[in-house]
């Protein structure tokens, strides 16, 4: 085993040598320095003892008892503690703060946000987080199509959609398509799964059914046109684009929720808009 390849990892290593300082462990060949304030009282040699291997602020390998948040192959909610001139720095319960590099960051935080994040060793193998998660997500959940979920976003494309963590462990997207509101990285979001992919990837949306979808969107539109006068300046002939800005719908959907109120006769459509019908 090379203690190199076992750093972000918890190990259980033997006890190799004991000098003022500490005690060593792993081999005779190769070993690690656990400090003398991280001894168990009573430790020989040849006892075992369960430790986190990371590295100090000399860039030292060093092993402590002291379990971090998050380790290799887990990811985690992390807070950020401080931000500097390479990046931010979480607090991941060692000593030495975490530094998440301004490359790794899918967008900008500031000191006191709660980003969620993976463990990675850079280049110089020092351990540094990552919110870049895309490949570091499963794929294999046993969740089906309609299924509620609940996730976290972590990273927003221009051309594909809204990435979301689900349950900060599954693939998922919400398609540019369905993206309706004001979504940005770290949001925590509640979303129906309409597809599941073949490489097990979900796609999701954050809107419901079609027909339950409408009397919500229909409850929205009526409390957006009492909030403006009684008025709203769209209409089936409305730019898509308008529509979605203004009112976080599709033009599918507004027209929708415009048809049942219609059919409620709770408004009147004009050439201008759609207004309120006075009782």
């Amino acid at each position: 085993m090379k203690l190199q390849e076992e750093l972000g990892k918890k190990r259980t290593l033997m006890v190799v040598k004991k000098v003022d300082f500490g005690v060593y462990l792993g081999t005779k060949e190769e070993r690690v320095l656990l400090p003398k304030k991280q001894v168990p009282a009573g430790i020989e040699i040849g006892d075992p003892i369960e430790v986190f291997l990371y590295k100090d602020s000399d860039d030292r390998m060093i092993a402590t008892t002291q379990m971090p948040k998050i380790m290799l192959g887990e990811l985690r909610v992390l807070k950020v503690v401080d931000t500097g001139r390479i990046g931010a720095f979480l607090d991941w319960g060692l000593p030495k703060d975490l530094l998440l590099p301004f490359k790794e960051q899918t967008a900008k935080v500031s000191k006191g946000d709660e980003v969620l994040s993976a463990l990675y060793v850079d280049k110089t193998g020092r351990l540094c987080a990552t919110m870049k998660l895309y490949e570091r997500l499963s794929t294999d959940s046993d969740y089906k199509k309609d299924d509620e979920v609940w996730g976290t976003v972590y990273e927003i494309s221009d051309n594909f959609g809204v990435f979301v963590a689900v349950e900060n462990r599954y693939s998922g997207l919400i398609p540019k398509r369905e993206d309706f509101g004001n979504m940005k990285v770290g949001d925590m979001v509640t979303a129906r799964i309409t597809k599941v992919l073949e490489d097990g990837k979900l796609d999701l949306s954050v809107r419901k059914k079609a027909f339950l979808q409408m009397d919500e969107d229909a409850r929205m539109l009526l409390k957006k046109m009492k909030s403006n006068g009684g008025k709203l300046p769209f209409t089936d002939k409305s730019d898509a684009e308008s529509i979605k800005k203004e009112l976080g719908l599709s033009k599918n959907a507004f027209k929708r929720a415009v048809g049942r109120l219609l059919k409620e006769q709770k408004i009147r459509i004009s050439e201008k808009g759609i207004e309120i019908l006075e009782k």
